[in-house]
């Protein structure tokens, strides 16, 4: 698989994850998923319980949103989020009791239809990526072949750690949430994948392996981006999903470990998805931590707890270093999807300026879609989508393996990210 390797940088790997004291308010966004946004369903001035439905799923491609803390519903209103983009979101101001709602409890999964309906009221997304609705991506069409169910534990990028304490802290749940999946599908393989830069988990994932027929665990070589999805599928199944096709398409379903125990802790429980282990590090953050850290919670609450920022902080992103995003504000809620909160002091993310490239081809030679990004960019630059189509901008993955290599600093992945916009608009002024 081509790539690039990149500095590991696990420092709280060995940290066990701490519970982040309840802060004053939470804004829960109606949008923290691929599709359409939930549906508020209470109003300002209601009173909220831990667990309880404040966003109703908008759609098939959809997930409900619950409340995090117990409180009182402040506003529900937009903001500003990482993307730029203007999303809804519920504010509840917190009582401090965590009070859990009174209709939370286990539930009886019986029949393949009682356990989709379970990780749909669960609210549970994807947990290292995306956010995809994980009741759709479990949802098998009639006539549909699945061969594999891999289970991504490779965290392949840089700082965080929050995967690599699920397989560690929850081994148990996992095993429940893996022993739901072999019940309900018929897939010849369930393969956990992880980095060989992990030992504790690969002990723990082996040992639970060895409990349970029908799981394997695979230990991958480290680099990134091996934990990407369509990676994945490559390096465990040698299977190569097509542009414009999903893992189904090739007999393959893929789960972060963290979605399996979110989806295994709700059956157990009745508790859906309202806290995040997410990693707090970088080199402006005085004590880098694991935390628990109810959704909506602000990032600033999160740094504070870590001992707050040095004085030369820089950027701080919601994510990893290659694909996260920088934010705006400390204000910024954490969100289902959220694994990582990295503060950067100023000699970290001095950006090179950029020189004429020089075609040495590095960009091609380690993306991992085999794309010829320098093409890209001249296509781009070109304003010509037919020829963007051509060099399949697409199927980039925005990884930023291409611009991590480039000797002339040329900013890559983010023209790729203008290119897809472009094709995008070129599409659908044709339709019209």
């Amino acid at each position: 698989m081509r790539g690039i390797r990149v500095p590991h940088l696990k420092n709280t790997a060995a940290r066990e994850p701490e519970i982040l004291p309840i802060p004053p308010e939470v804004r829960i966004p109606m949008s923290m998923h691929i599709g359409a946004p939930a549906k508020p369903v209470v109003s300002a001035g209601d009173e909220v319980k831990v667990g309880q439905l404040i966003g109703e799923a908008g759609g098939f491609v959809s997930a409900p949103v619950h409340a995090s803390v117990s409180g009182k519903v402040k506003s529900i209103n937009e903001y500003d989020e990482a993307t730029g983009q203007k999303a809804l979101s519920i504010t509840i101001t917190a009582d401090g009791e965590q009070t859990p709602h009174e209709t939370l409890a286990a539930r009886s999964v019986e029949t393949i239809q009682d356990f989709l309906g379970a990780v749909r009221d669960s609210g549970v997304v994807g947990l290292g990526g995306a956010g995809f609705p994980t009741a759709v991506k479990l949802t098998v069409k009639e006539g549909s072949s699945l061969d594999y169910i891999l289970i991504d534990g490779a965290e392949c990028e840089p700082y965080i750690t929050s995967d690599t304490r699920t397989m560690i802290d929850d081994a148990p749940l996992m095993h429940e949430g893996l022993a739901l999946l072999a019940k309900f599908y018929d897939a010849k393989n369930i393969i956990i994948g992880i980095e060989e830069n992990k030992p504790e988990p690969i002990s723990k994932m082996k040992a639970l392996a060895a409990s349970q027929p029908g799981i394997e665990v695979r230990v991958l070589p480290v680099k990134y981006p091996q934990g990407g999805e369509k990676m994945l599928i490559r390096s465990l199944t040698g299977r190569v999903v097509p542009e414009g096709g999903l893992p189904l398409d090739v007999g393959v379903i893929v789960l972060n470990c963290t979605t399996v125990t979110a989806i295994a802790r709700f059956i157990s429980t009745g508790m859906p998805l309202v806290s995040k282990c997410v990693t707090v590090d970088g080199s402006a953050v005085r004590t880098p931590k694991n935390v628990v850290a109810p959704i909506g919670a602000p990032v600033r609450s999160l740094l504070s707890f870590c001992g707050g920022l040095r004085e030369d902080v820089k950027k701080i992103l919601l994510g990893g270093p290659m694909m996260g995003l920088a934010i705006p504000s400390l204000d910024m809620p954490v969100m289902k999807n959220t694994n990582a909160v990295l503060a950067f002091s100023a000699k970290d993310v001095k950006t090179p300026a950029e020189s004429a490239c020089i075609r040495c081809g590095s960009c091609a030679a380690h993306c991992p879609m085999n794309l010829m990004a320098l093409e890209i960019e001249r296509a781009f630059l070109m304003r010509k989508p037919e020829l963007l189509e051509r060099y399949k901008v697409n199927m980039c993955i925005e990884c930023g393996c291409c611009a991590y290599v480039c000797p002339a600093r040329r900013h890559l992945v983010q023209t790729n990210k203008l290119a897809k916009a472009r094709l995008r608009e070129a599409q659908a002024s044709k339709k019209n």
